[in-house]
């Protein structure tokens, strides 16, 4: 009995996936009453068997809804694979004593094309029902019966996968609300101001934070409205950032000025990710606003600072500078030694000045803290008989005072003793970037003979002091037949902070 049970249990809710309750079968009564016809049978049924019934879902010539399945001729339809036919239903032991063979609709002949589910199981039959006894169906009608079973079939899948679809659709409906409810509920306790976008920008979502730091109602800031929560000067540049990030898909950050729900206006930083969907195509933007309001101000006093300490270190090699020239007037005998000095006092000055820039009015230019212009201004005095080529990194203030203490050495000596001595001498200075450090070339051409010195001079401690112990690198020499050839070797780290911070 609980085997039976179970049984029926699944034919019930196999018999479900098809939605049969729902009604609507004008496609199925089209078919009986083509059966019928091309039958010239009387009557002609679409059956479904059930556990302890058949129902028949569309009717030609009977009026009952449906029968008991233990006198159901299409319950051994079904099984089969062919048309199960019945010339003589009070000729065959299996229904001489039929409910429905004795008694209305008194049936004599019967044919029954079987009806298969996609998952291989039999629903039931489409039947054809005749009062008097026939030998079979002509081929024609036999054909016509398999292809109009083979039709229901069509129907009833259309209406299993439309319910699949339905119930799907309800599903993902069900699953993106309980998303969208942890999503508002994870963004509403966040200390972060968070907003979302539709893909074409319309703003349609603010969690909670965003409306008790700016005090607006909710829903006041949709759509486009957002932008007159910034400050008049900052809204220009926020359009443009948002308009480029959604015409690119790149990710969006700016730092504007917000009004607060004081009425002040305080720094905020916002951004903002595309969320894509399998296609690549963006379905959202999710955002958020971080006020930066004490941390601007504090960078702000802090450049303020650097500048005002930038301008007294220029000073300072300027009055340095002075006091040796004086120095030098008064002690004829230290003029050579002092001017030497004087001229790395003053590299020092403006490679300081060109890598920490003082002044309200200064404007940076398109080589402000590269290496290349650093070299421009220490080799400027030499024309263009220093060729410089290759890689440009970075520098910062760390690395350009020895930089600049360097090359300034290595010119002035070129000038007194190398190549920059003759008229047709010149120095190839090329800069190449390698996995973990750049390697700079200083090649001397067209100058006098040179042999290596027996005693290392200042400027060679120099050089060493200022590329080993300072920037970490080395410092190769080679004395070829036509010039001196400097390299150097400089740890990308040493260059700047920000290289640093990428190693």
């Amino acid at each position: 009995m609980a085997e039976g049970r179970g049984l029926a249990t699944d034919r019930a809710a196999l018999l479900a996936l098809y939605d049969l309750d729902a009604g609507g079968f004008q496609t199925l009564d089209d078919i009986t009453a083509f059966a019928a016809q091309l039958c010239n049978a009387p009557i002609a049924l679409v059956s479904i068997v059930e556990d302890v019934r058949q129902r028949f879902l569309a009717r030609t010539g009977l009026d009952a809804e449906e029968t008991p399945r233990d006198v159901s001729f299409c319950a051994l339809a079904m099984l089969g694979q062919d048309i199960f036919v019945i010339p003589d239903a009070t000729g065959d032991v299996r229904f001489i004593d039929n409910a429905l063979v004795t008694g209305p609709p008194h049936i004599r002949f019967y044919a029954g094309a079987p009806l298969w589910g996609a998952d291989g199981e039999p629903l039931g039959a489409l039947c054809v029902i005749d009062t008097v006894p026939r030998a079979d169906l002509t081929p024609l009608q036999r054909q016509g019966l398999a292809l109009l079973a083979r039709q229901v079939m069509v129907e009833l899948e259309g209406r299993r996968r439309d319910r699949d679809v339905i119930l799907q659709q309800r599903l993902d409906a069900a699953a993106v609300a309980d998303s969208d409810r942890m999503f508002r509920t994870l963004a509403d306790t966040m200390p972060q101001m968070v907003w979302s976008t539709l893909p074409d920008g319309y703003h349609d979502y603010y969690n909670a934070r965003w409306y008790e730091y700016t005090g607006v109602p909710a829903g006041s800031t949709d759509g486009d409205a957002w932008n007159g929560m910034f400050h008049p000067d900052d809204q220009p540049h926020a359009w443009e950032r948002w308009r480029h990030s959604l015409a690119s898909g790149e990710a969006y950050e700016i730092e504007y000025r917000l009004r607060h729900h004081r009425g002040d206006y305080r720094w905020t930083l916002g951004r903002a990710l595309p969320i894509r969907g399998p296609d690549g195509a963006i379905i959202r933007w999710i955002g958020t606003c971080t006020e930066i309001h004490e941390q601007k101000l504090m960078m702000e006093e802090r450049e303020l600072i650097a500048h005002e300490l930038s301008h007294r270190i220029k000073n300072i090699f300027s009055v340095i500078a002075g006091l040796i020239a004086l120095t030098a007037r008064e002690h004829s005998g230290m003029r050579e030694g002092a001017d030497d000095l004087r001229d790395r006092i003053l590299a020092l000055g403006r490679a300081h000045d060109f890598v920490r820039p003082h002044g309200d009015n200064f404007q940076p230019t398109p080589k402000q803290g590269s290496l290349h212009g650093v070299l421009a201004q220490i080799l400027a005095p030499y024309g263009g008989r220093i060729i410089l080529a290759g890689e440009d990194p970075a520098v910062d203030d760390r690395s350009a005072t020895p930089l600049a203490l360097v090359f300034h050495e290595l010119a002035t000596n070129a000038a007194k003793y190398g190549a920059l001595s003759r008229p047709q001498g010149q120095v190839r200075l090329h800069i190449a970037a390698g996995a973990e450090a750049f390697r700079v070339d200083w090649r001397e051409e067209g100058g006098p003979a040179v042999v290596p010195s027996v005693v290392e001079g200042f400027g060679s401690r120099l050089i060493a002091l200022s590329i080993e112990r300072q920037l970490g690198g080395r410092v190769e020499r080679q004395w070829q037949a036509d010039g001196l050839q400097v390299t150097l070797s400089i740890p990308r780290r040493s260059m700047s902070r920000a290289a640093a911070g990428t190693a």
